[in-house]
């Protein structure tokens, strides 16, 4: 595993380095770390069903696209991919199971650096933090976790007293295959800037 080394500020006079082994998903277009590694995702048919939560044949679907979807989802990729199996599936249903996943708590919501514009992905909450690696150029993401996050979290609300439910992060830049392309001269490899920054 690669090395991850972090450089705090720990109030004024303190500083401390932290150097953590860390985990990078494989390369993927708004991909998700592979089930090999050390990010899992919850059950989302269990936990619905442990919650005494109602599933109808459209909810099935719908939770089922998302738990096994080998990228991050928008809502309106979520409704195509849900039509090719049921047709009657519309876009009201596809909000109100979006909902019910985020008001218990099951699923993320993500605008992963807006490179697609302002649309919002989903994807299914992980055992850990993880920070998301979003490429300007090819619009890959890659998730990164490391237990330095955990680290800082923990940091982070001991300072504060600050009791932390969410944290999310997402890095912008070149992936390494843009990198290459750019420094070889690879046209059209010059990154793009968001329109945010």
């Amino acid at each position: 595993m690669p090395l991850l080394e972090i450089h705090l500020q720990l109030g004024k006079a303190r500083q401390a380095t932290l150097k953590f082994n860390a985990q990078l998903a494989s390369e993927s277009q708004l991909g998700r770390t592979p089930e090999s590694s050390s990010i899992t995702r919850k059950s989302l048919f269990k936990e619905l069903r442990d919650r005494g939560v109602r599933m109808t044949a459209q909810r099935k679907v719908l939770v089922g696209i998302i738990q096994e979807a080998p990228r991050h989802l928008d809502a309106a990729a979520l409704l195509r991919l849900a039509q090719q199996r049921d047709r009657q599936i519309d876009r009201a249903t596809v909000y109100r199971t979006l909902r019910l996943l985020k008001r218990h708590g099951l699923i993320d919501e993500l605008d992963l650096m807006h490179l697609e514009g302002e649309k919002h992905y989903y994807e299914v909450k992980t055992n850990r933090s993880h920070c998301h690696l979003a490429c300007f150029r090819c619009g890959s993401i890659l998730e990164y976790a490391s237990n330095a996050f955990e680290h800082l979290e923990k940091e982070m609300a001991k300072q504060s007293g600050f009791e932390i439910e969410v944290v999310r992060l997402e890095v912008g830049g070149l992936c390494k295959k843009c990198r290459r392309a750019e420094a070889a001269g690879v046209p059209g490899a010059k990154h793009r800037k968001l329109q945010a920054m």
